[in-house]
């Protein structure tokens, strides 16, 4: 493995830089990856015309690359030299500005972006000069704002390179240099969800409700797993007046990541609301202890919606338990106790016969015995 090599651009107002850290890309060609991805599009139910692909460059930018970063010279030669001429660009400095989520046409025009903003920029840009760049969410940098009690969310994406034992890593930030230690790849369909996920942010911010609930429709329609997506989507429900979708939106993010404290407090917010304030502050007590790695997050949250009587919520909340730690006797003691709920007696004492054999001397299997013999005729 080569040791980290970094590329620093030290500007006023921002950061650029290219590091070595611990996915492997495709070297697919741009007009491929387009293709294959309004292949996707339309297979998520929307229109290809109608979803803007945030990287898309114009005929212009096009040629800027090509005769000013040229194609010859290494891969990290071609990423470097397009890292220098981005960020001072005919003598201009390019500036960080948070609060909107531009697409690479929009920053080449004002100079100014955010670090996704700028990632669409330099994934098409590199893209044009052969380069298989790919997205890169860091799980390990997330950010929220609050709008009065609710809470909008938004990650933070960069572009990658190369394989994991020498990727090299862009990243465009106001915050300190530092590595990063929990990176994930992401198609391009999720980098366009997560553009559409950020402006709707953006729209509930600056008062258009409209506008921010049909950005959010596109972007959870894109990637259904998109956890930040489906926070902001309930908080646009919610501000139209929709609080029994936003409810929905508000669980489906928890149930795709425990850990997403903004769907915990919107939600509890809402419950205030409607009056139901020990299950607010049920969920309040579970921001303190999630983990999306952690099968008692999901315990947890299953036992509150078994608790509220919603039993298919329960039941997905313990099967991601049983999927994370088939061996731990509690999840298969909880469906068990979900099963007596359910009304089915057999599925629940099959339950508890995996769960003894794990752990007979777990308390959750020790109440599933008690409930199962209390049925017996005395």
């Amino acid at each position: 493995m080569r040791g980290p090599a970094w590329l620093r651009a030290s500007l006023p107002a921002f950061l650029g830089l290219l590091l070595a850290v611990g996915c492997s890309s495709s070297g697919a060609l741009r007009t491929v990856l387009e293709e294959s991805l309004r292949l996707r599009i339309d297979a998520a139910g929307l229109d290809p015309r109608e979803v803007e692909l945030p990287f898309r460059l114009t005929p212009e930018m096009r040629e800027w690359v090509r005769n000013t970063v040229k194609l010859g010279g290494s891969a990290e030669e071609r990423l470097q030299r397009l890292l220098r001429h981005l960020l001072l660009r005919d003598g201009q400095t390019l500036v960080y500005q948070s609060g909107h989520t531009g697409t690479a046409q929009e920053v080449w025009e004002t100079r100014r972006a955010n670090c996704l903003a700028f990632t669409h920029l330099y994934v098409g840009m590199a893209r044009e000069l052969e380069l298989p760049v790919y997205y890169l969410r860091v799980t390990d940098l997330q950010s929220y704002e609050r709008d009065g009690d609710l809470v909008i969310a938004s990650e933070h994406i960069t572009a990658a390179y190369g394989p994991a034992s020498q990727r090299r890593v862009l990243d465009f930030s106001d915050r300190p240099v530092t590595s990063y230690h929990a990176v994930q790849p992401i198609s391009d369909l999720t980098a366009v969800a997560l553009y559409y996920s950020n402006r709707g942010a953006e729209l509930i911010r600056d008062g258009h409700s409209a506008e921010a609930l049909r950005a959010l429709e596109i972007a959870v329609a894109l990637d259904p797993e998109l956890p930040d997506g489906w926070v902001n989507y309930g908080v646009a429900l919610r501000r139209k007046g929709r609080s029994a979708e936003a409810e929905r939106a508000y669980r489906r993010a928890l149930e795709l990541d425990p850990r997403q404290s903004a769907a915990y407090q919107n939600l509890a917010a809402l419950l205030r609301l409607q009056g139901r304030e020990r299950e607010a502050q049920d969920l309040l007590a579970l921001t303190v202890r999630g983990s999306s790695r952690n099968p008692f997050s999901y315990l947890a949250l299953g036992d509150l919606s078994l608790r509220e009587g919603r039993l298919e919520e329960a039941e997905r909340f313990y099967r991601r338990a049983l999927r994370l730690e088939p061996e731990l006797a509690e999840p298969h003691a909880a469906l068990g106790l979900w099963a007596l709920a359910a009304g089915r007696e057999r599925e629940a004492r099959s339950w508890l016969r995996k769960a003894e054999k794990l752990d007979p001397e777990s308390p959750r299997v020790d109440e599933l015995a008690r409930r199962i013999r209390s049925l017996q005729p005395g």
